[in-house]
């Protein structure tokens, strides 16, 4: 199918983005890299009368660490967050989420705020974001504000993002020593989106888990934290039987639909089974 008809800016600075939102209104969806919205839009899912395209803006893609934070630029590509050194050296689970986004051409023009600020819950990101503890940092006319990742989606396909908005960043804490991190999702077929996935983020002292972050890929409505599994192993060794608990809470507090791509009971026991394989991996991978 084709789109309905589209005005199409391209601003040169954050200010004249922001100033477009504000001079359109609900009329102006904003585009980055446009592989989530452009296919909503050719099925009429939906039809924004002006697309502000953002990637002609400078200084947003950048990935550096500022004293005890690591800050990721919202247009970002996933083939960057893919091969960052530095991300490699501290968090191996962006290398595990980006090869399992699409394609590589997605992958050469999706980035990592477009992901986010789509508010879908069968994105692979979100999860990821949610296990990690990020930020997300919104730039509007009156400024900047940081936005905790666990106050972000608010809806399906909703965000905390304002109409005059722009997600400019995403920020994460550099992981204390002894971290560990992985992602898997369960798909169909290559590129598909995740019949469950599951992030995980751990802190080991000696063998008691110190703190632990869980979120869950599209087994939910909104994307969710596994909070009642972080909460039970804390504090605990990740034995096989705790670990086993953590996936039966897991199982139980997510609410997947039935759908072309399982049951809601099939989705809960996957989800069950990837807590478990990715505490382990993580653990696999604390230094």
């Amino acid at each position: 199918m084709i789109a309905q008809s589209f005005n199409y800016e391209a601003p040169h600075t954050l200010t004249e983005a922001i100033h477009l939102l504000q001079h359109y209104g609900d009329d102006a969806k904003i585009l980055s890299g446009g592989h989530s919205l452009i296919p909503m839009m050719k099925l009429r899912f939906a039809s924004p009368a002006v697309l502000i395209d953002i990637n002609n803006i400078p200084g947003l893609s950048d990935i550096i660490i500022d004293g005890d934070t690591i800050k990721i630029g919202a247009l970002t590509r996933e083939v960057q967050l893919e091969h960052s050194d530095l991300l490699k050296e501290h968090y191996p689970i962006f290398a595990d989420v980006t090869k399992q986004i699409a394609d590589p051409q997605v992958r050469n023009r999706g980035t990592l705020g477009g992901n986010l600020a789509h508010g879908d819950a069968a994105n692979d990101h979100p999860a990821v974001m949610l296990a990690l503890g990020a930020s997300v940092i919104a730039t509007g006319p009156d400024g900047s504000r940081s936005i905790d990742i666990n106050d972000f989606f608010q809806g399906f396909y909703t965000t905390a993002l304002e109409q005059n908005e722009v997600l400019t960043e995403i920020y994460i804490p550099v992981p204390p020593d002894h971290t560990g991190s992985a992602y898997h999702k369960l798909e169909r077929k290559v590129g598909d989106y995740a019949t469950a996935g599951v992030a995980v983020v751990l802190t080991m002292d000696g063998d008691i888990c110190k703190n632990i972050g869980i979120g869950l890929t599209n087994v939910n409505a909104v994307p969710m934290r596994a909070l009642r599994s972080e909460e039970f192993l804390k504090g605990k060794p990740l034995t096989d039987q705790n670990v086993k608990e953590a996936g039966k809470l897991a199982s139980e507090d997510c609410a997947p639909s039935s759908d072309l791509r399982g049951s809601e009971a099939y989705k809960r026991d996957m989800g069950a089974v990837l807590v478990r394989r990715m505490i382990a991996s993580a653990l696999s991978r604390v230094k």
